[in-house]
C-alpha cells in the first residue's frame, strides 16, 4: 500500500440495509467517490468479531493517511480503540442502530453526505475513556443499561431499532434488581444501591437519548452518571426524564465529572461499552484518557 492510502473498514451487515446488495452498493461508493477525487483508496469489508481492529492496525501498520469505519457502534469502537494514541485521523460512516457516537460528532448519517466530510472536514482531537482494560468513545457502565444493552444484542439485525429497543427497556424497567456498589470517584469513596452506573464520554446513548447533557468529549474528563434505585413503578415514571433529554430533573441522581474511578460489587459485572457487551468480576476500574484519538468531522461554519 503506497503511504498516504485511505483505507475504509466496511461492516457490510450493520445497518437496517444489510444486504448483500447493500455491501455492493457500499463499496461502489465508496470506489466512484475515491476515483472522482483522484484518491488512494482501498475498501476491505469485515468478516468477523475483532476483524476490524485487525484492519486497522495493518492500515496503520502501511502508513495510511486516514482510516474509514462504515459501520455500527462495534465497528467504530474496534477501529477507535486500534487508532487511539495514533495520530491517524478515524473517518466514520454511520450506520448502527442509534449512532450515540456519531450525533455527538455531528456526522450526516446519509452514507454520501458523511464521506463528503470525511474527505472535505476538519480533524478533531477528542478524549476516549478506559473501562475495565477496554477503550471506549461514548458510554460505558453497569446496571439496568447493560442489561437492557445485552438482550437488544442477541435481536436479529432486522428486528433492531427505536422501537425494539423501548420495548425491551419498559420490560426490564418492572424485571431488573439494582445492585449494591462501592464507587470511589477521584478518590472519594461512597456506597450506593444503584439502577445503573455510567461513565460517559459523549451525551447520548443515540437516537438523541442524552444520558450525560454536560458531557464534552474533549474537556479531559468523563461525566460519572449514578441512578440510585427506586421501585418499579417509579423507575418507569422517572425514565420520562431520560426520554426527554432532561435528566438533571431525575430523584436520585449523580453527577460528577472524574478523572479515574472504580466500581466494586460482587460477583460477575455485565457491562456495556460503546453498545458492546463485556464482562468482569468484582471490580472495574475506569479512568480518562485525554486527547487520544483524531477523528474527521464537518467543518466549523
Amino acid at each position: 500500500m503506497p503511504v498516504g492510502d485511505i483505507v475504509a473498514i466496511v461492516n457490510p451487515l450493520s445497518g437496517a440495509g444489510a444486504t448483500p446488495d447493500a455491501a455492493r452498493r457500499r463499496i461502489a461508493l465508496l470506489e466512484d467517490r475515491f476515483a472522482s477525487g483522484g484518491v488512494n483508496g482501498r475498501v476491505h469489508f469485515t468478516e468477523r468479531g475483532g476483524h476490524a481492529r485487525e484492519l486497522a492496525r495493518e492500515a496503520i501498520d502501511a502508513g495510511a493517511s486516514l482510516v474509514i469505519a462504515w459501520g455500527g457502534d462495534g465497528t467504530i469502537n474496534e477501529v477507535a480503540s486500534t487508532l487511539a494514541g495514533s495520530k491517524t485521523p478515524l473517518g466514520i460512516i454511520p450506520a448502527g442502530s442509534g449512532n450515540g457516537f456519531a450525533n455527538e460528532l455531528g456526522l450526516d448519517p446519509d452514507p454520501g453526505r458523511a464521506l463528503e466530510t470525511i474527505l472535505g472536514g476538519r480533524d478533531r482531537t477528542i478524549d476516549a475513556g478506559e473501562f475495565d482494560g477496554r477503550r471506549f468513545f461514548n458510554i460505558a457502565g453497569t446496571g439496568f443499561d447493560a442489561a437492557v444493552a445485552e438482550q437488544f444484542n442477541t435481536r436479529a439485525l432486522g428486528r433492531r431499532g427505536m422501537a425494539p429497543y423501548i420495548r425491551l427497556a419498559a420490560r426490564e424497567l418492572f424485571r431488573y434488581t439494582g445492585r449494591r456498589y462501592r464507587l470511589v470517584l477521584d478518590g472519594d469513596a461512597t456506597e450506593v444501591t444503584a439502577l445503573l452506573v455510567a461513565f460517559a464520554n459523549g451525551r447520548e446513548y443515540g437516537n438523541r437519548i442524552r444520558l450525560a447533557p454536560g458531557a464534552k468529549i474533549d474537556d479531559g474528563r468523563l461525566e460519572a452518571i449514578v441512578i440510585l434505585d427506586r421501585r418499579p413503578l417509579t423507575r418507569l415514571w422517572d425514565s420520562r426524564h431520560v426520554a426527554l433529554g432532561r435528566i438533571e430533573r431525575l430523584p436520585g441522581l449523580i453527577v460528577r465529572g472524574v478523572r479515574a474511578a472504580t466500581i466494586e460489587t460482587d460477583g460477575e459485572i455485565v457491562y456495556h461499552l460503546d453498545g458492546e457487551i463485556g464482562r468482569a468480576r468484582d471490580r472495574i476500574d475506569v479512568r480518562v484518557l485525554p486527547g487520544a484519538l483524531v477523528v474527521r468531522v464537518p467543518r466549523l461554519r
